[in-house]
């Protein structure tokens, strides 16, 4: 056999070395290529989406149905923008009588120490009012939400445990807890019509609006608000009530949610004035 100079020994180990080499680079090379995705996948920076499945909803909470905790789903239609009335985003709730008429509401009853009291001073000076009830409440005070109707006064309903979150929540939970206060209310007084809805806080949303329009109530918001809700005392909630109103004013107070001998010993002060200078009244309560 022919032995192989040194020279071409060489040669064939280098060739040897470059083949492997190659070889190697080959390899590395594809590992970098992406395989060609199966038929019907699509790839995107967010990761896969199958052709056959409708991409997911972006939504914020784990449950998928909106802010976390609140169980709303994404609302289909967008939200107009919303009406805003000192400082306040409504929504189109309605905030004046639309008259001349002036109204007093009350929130948040009724109480079985401070809406008699209410009652009382309304009868002296032959007032009628807006009550905006709370569902527990009229459960818990039947008879309170007869003497409201049996004095002419208007019914409205504020939910059923003063939710202040309640607009956020998804439309199927805000039309139960409507429809439970509701029917508190008319377990007191079966035939008595609720023609409004007032939401709590004055946290309005699109939705509560809608719902609550839906159910057959005039969402209800305010003119004055004197934040008795504070306690402030008799002489500045009256104060902030007479200097404030003016024709068409919805009036914010509260007969119940805490100590409401304040706004009890305003009305001493408020109704001799007001009902000088306008014509006071609650809102019609229509046929709802």
């Amino acid at each position: 056999m022919k032995r192989l100079s040194p020279a071409a020994r060489s040669l064939g180990t280098v060739t040897l070395v470059l083949i492997a080499l190659l070889g190697s680079a080959y390899a590395i090379g594809r590992s970098l290529v992406p395989d060609r995705p199966p038929a019907g996948v699509t790839t995107a920076a967010t990761g896969p989406h199958y052709a056959d499945q409708e991409r997911a909803r972006s939504t914020d909470g784990p449950d998928g149905r909106g802010p976390a905790g609140t169980g709303q789903s994404p609302d289909p239609e967008p939200s107009p923008e919303p009406t805003v009335v000192n400082g306040i985003a409504t929504y189109g709730a309605r905030s004046t009588t639309g008259t001349s008429t002036v109204a007093l509401t009350f929130d948040d009853g009724p109480d079985p120490r401070y809406t008699p009291q209410v009652l009382a001073i309304l009868r002296e000076f032959h007032v009628t009012a807006t009550f905006c009830v709370v569902g527990e409440m009229a459960s818990a005070h039947p008879d309170l939400i007869r003497a409201i109707v049996a004095d002419g006064h208007t019914l409205c309903n504020h939910s059923w445990n003063h939710d202040v979150a309640l607009g956020s929540r998804s439309r199927e939970r805000i039309q139960a807890d409507l429809l439970r206060t509701s029917e508190a209310i008319r377990a007191a007084v079966p035939d008595a019509p609720i023609a409004y809805y007032r939401q709590p806080g004055g946290a309005w949303t699109y939705a509560v609006v809608a719902v609550s329009r839906e159910l057959g109530m005039t969402p209800l918001h305010w003119t004055v608000d004197p934040a008795d809700w504070r306690a402030p005392g008799a002489g500045r909630i009256a104060s902030t009530v007479l200097t404030g109103v003016e024709p068409g004013a919805v009036v914010l107070l509260h007969d119940a949610g805490g100590d409401r001998q304040g706004t009890v010993d305003a009305l001493y002060r408020i109704l001799p004035d007001l009902t000088s200078r306008f014509h006071v009244e609650a809102l019609p309560p229509g046929t709802t």
